[in-house]
């Protein structure tokens, strides 16, 4: 982009659209006036996001023009996590980073080399996809990211395919809406609009949560859980609805597979067993069952930490199944609502380009970094070059003091792209200056509704700042790289992003959402909108599977997205093909009497604006909230300071006593920056590394630790 002198002196107005991996997804408006960004706001004109911006980033001119940005490439001048640079040229930050590259595949092969990323920004240009043929070229080590939905997505595809389910603005037609797991007020703001709406016009509002949440304390009725035992109370209410004869007979019939084996498993699986499992009465299980059961039509809407422990793809898998047996995919308003982003035909290979990585290539987790870093995997060859992008591991990744062991070594060299010099930053031999929404060229997809949107650089970059497709374009090039996708400008990516022929995309081009910033997709009207009807899921049979024909055939795949270089599901060994109740792996034999578990804050998304001064003074420092019994029986009181250790490491937190929390649970939310905190630790201090049952999930959730008075 490239501004005239007549840009400085007038106002514009520029679409945007939030880059956070937030499903959703708001379009926004830019203000510039004589070239600089002077405010950003809400689209009034979406249909889904209504001109609303949340605390996350309404705000956002703030962090662009931030005095604490990475404008520079930086060489790191003092030891490693000291925080000590000096500016150098791009031309010497490159051929440094290319020769130290050269040298690592020399002495050890390029699976020496490790990227690291997820989605600090979610834009298809930039965000997920964006270094992959950088890396599967080079022939780095292969990265899985299953940081969030992988297990989830695993089992939803498993039972119902990769549908889109229930348009999110079609809520208003629901008459009883489940909440699992989503704190949406913090989370998925502009959905509750839809609830709100369907809650005035009569519908109930449960939510079920270890936590009485913002969402939980507008909801008609809120059922507190234990943490992890979610599928027993939906293989509970299975048991329910079949034995008392709360079925759709005929959709079972016509649109599901396996119906008598799922009767029979779920025999065992009593409400007074689950009691004993989830801490909820057995009476009020039956009669969750049948309101659900019997209001019509039912919805329900699950949240990324429903997987989020050791059975959490088995719950996933149960939760799923319960609409067919009651019918609710029949009309507008009932199913469940996962991740509407299969309804998009976003051209994944085209950003990832898989064909260019050799086969066999070794994978490496990123929840396992920590560890691979420090020799522990026992990698040959080690890691001696890693490369940070859309990312910062010192906060996302488990095993906190692990993962800073590995940075700190002398022999690994380490490249950080970002806005500010974050907690891994700080680790890095260079620091390479990153451009923000306002700065860049993206298109989005939707993990949270049906509207492509389109976002148009406002301002030019600040400093020497680059976007990240520019930034591989330029390493691709110092590596000597000649594949035409590494030379391709961001319109080229543009018009590659999506099946642009695809059914859904009928009327949408790159000029209209130029000009309009943003355009549903062509599918029904969400008052018309109910594509299971009559059955037609897309999964091997076409129809709701309760006896998964996937899971027979090797069910425990990582979903493409989730696996740089990859574009297979990479299917497992076959597993139990009908669900069933895996409980945590970790209780109180361990030693530690309570269940801790690490929402998404209110006001950071993951790790992003946890070092910004407004959101910093909105969410506030870093808490565990601990019911009174609990803290009574520690001597703890509002307001002091505490220790929540287990035997992988501790934190330092404030300790809020409140009873909105469940007896036995404690909940400390994810984001705070390490160097901003009072030891200089977080929550993903002392959460576990190891996965879940599918799909390589987190297991954040499935946690023991016990908390005390400093």
């Amino acid at each position: 982009m490239t501004m005239t002198e007549d840009d400085f002196e007038t106002t514009t107005t520029v679409h945007g659209a939030c880059p956070h991996d937030c499903p959703d997804t708001c379009a926004m408006l830019v203000t510039v006036q004589g070239g600089r960004a002077t405010a950003v706001r809400g689209d009034p004109d979406h249909p889904y996001t209504h001109g609303g911006l949340c605390v996350k980033v309404n705000n956002y001119v703030e962090k662009v023009y931030s005095e604490d940005r990475v404008l520079y490439p930086m060489r790191r001048t003092g030891p490693k996590g000291s925080g000590h640079f000096e500016r150098v040229s791009w031309d010497s930050a490159l051929e440094e980073i290319a020769e130290r590259f050269r040298a690592s595949i020399a002495r050890h092969g390029p699976e020496s080399i490790m990227p690291v990323s997820y989605l600090g920004t979610e834009g298809i240009l930039n965000g997920l996809n964006v270094g992959d043929p950088f890396f599967n070229k080079l022939g780095a080590t292969v990265t899985e990211r299953t940081y969030c939905d992988s297990g989830a997505c695993t089992a939803y595809t498993m039972t119902i395919g990769a549908t889109a389910g229930v348009d999110p603005e079609s809520l208003v037609h629901s008459r009883y809406i489940l909440i699992w797991a989503c704190n949406m007020i913090s989370t998925n703001l502009h959905l509750w609009r839809y609830v709100a709406e369907a809650q005035r016009r009569g519908a109930k509002v449960v939510v079920i949560d270890p936590r009485r949440h913002r969402t939980a304390q507008r909801a008609d009725w809120y059922i507190p859980i234990r943490p992890g035992t979610d599928g027993a109370l939906a293989l509970a209410m299975m048991h329910v609805i079949i034995s008392e004869g709360l079925t759709d007979q005929d959709y079972v019939r016509d649109y599901t597979v396996g119906y008598d084996e799922l009767a029979e498993r779920v025999r065992q699986y009593t409400p007074e067993w689950a009691e004993e499992q989830t801490g909820i009465p057995a009476d009020d299980i039956r009669t969750l069952a049948r309101e659900y059961a019997a209001t019509d039509p039912s919805m329900i809407r699950i949240g990324v930490a429903i997987e989020r422990h050791t059975g959490g793809g088995q719950t996933v898998r149960s939760i799923a199944c319960l609409p067919a047996l009651v019918g609710a995919w029949r009309r507008v308003g009932g199913g469940l609502l996962q991740l509407p982003l299969w309804a998009f035909p976003v051209n994944w290979p085209a950003m990832m380009h898989p064909e260019l990585a050799t086969p066999g290539t070794r994978v490496v987790n990123q929840f396992l970094l920590g560890r691979a870093l420090t020799g522990e995997l026992g990698l040959d060859p080690p890691i001696s070059a890693l490369m940070v992008y859309n990312s910062n591991p010192m906060v996302v990744c488990p095993e906190q003091e692990k993962v800073a062991a590995g940075l700190a070594r002398e022999d690994l060299f380490t490249v950080v792209s970002d806005h500010f010099l974050t907690d891994t930053a700080r680790y890095a031999d260079l620091v390479l200056p990153a451009t923000t929404q306002l700065e860049q060229d993206d298109i989005m997809f939707s993990w949270g509704h049906f509207y492509v949107t389109m976002n148009t650089p406002a301002v030019e970059p600040l400093g020497e700042s680059v976007s990240n497709t520019e930034l591989f374009r330029r390493l691709a090039a110092r590596m000597g790289f000649t594949e035409e996708c590494f030379t391709r400008s961001d319109e080229d990516m543009i018009a590659e992003a999506f099946d642009w022929s695809d059914p859904a995309m009928t009327g949408i081009t790159v000029e209209s959402l130029r000009e309009h910033g943003w355009a549903r997709l062509n599918l029904p009207p969400a008052d018309e909108y109910a594509p299971h009807a009559e059955g037609n899921f897309p999964t091997p049979s076409g129809k709701v599977e309760f006896r998964s024909s996937i899971a027979e055939e090797g069910g425990n795949f990582v979903v493409p997205l989730f696996r740089q270089g990859s574009n297979d599901h990479q299917p497992g060994d076959p597993v139990d093909p009908l669900p069933h109740y895996i409980p945590p792996r970790e209780s109180a034999d361990t030693g530690y009497r309570l269940n801790l578990i690490s929402p998404k804050s209110h006001a950071y998304l993951n790790s992003s604006a946890g070092d910004q001064p407004t959101q910093r003074r909105v969410q506030g420092e870093q808490a565990v909230t601990i019911h009174p019994r609990d803290a009574r029986e520690r001597g703890i009181m509002d307001g002091q300071y505490v220790r929540v250790y287990n035997d992988r490491g501790q934190f330092v937190a404030l300790a809020r006593v409140d009873d909105d929390i469940a007896v036995g649970v404690v909940a400390a939310p994810m984001g705070a920056w390490p160097k901003n905190t009072k030891d200089q630790s977080t929550v993903n201090a002392i959460t576990p590394f190891r996965f879940a049952d599918l799909g390589n999930a987190p297991t954040f959730s499935d946690t023991r630790v016990e908390v005390e008075r400093i």
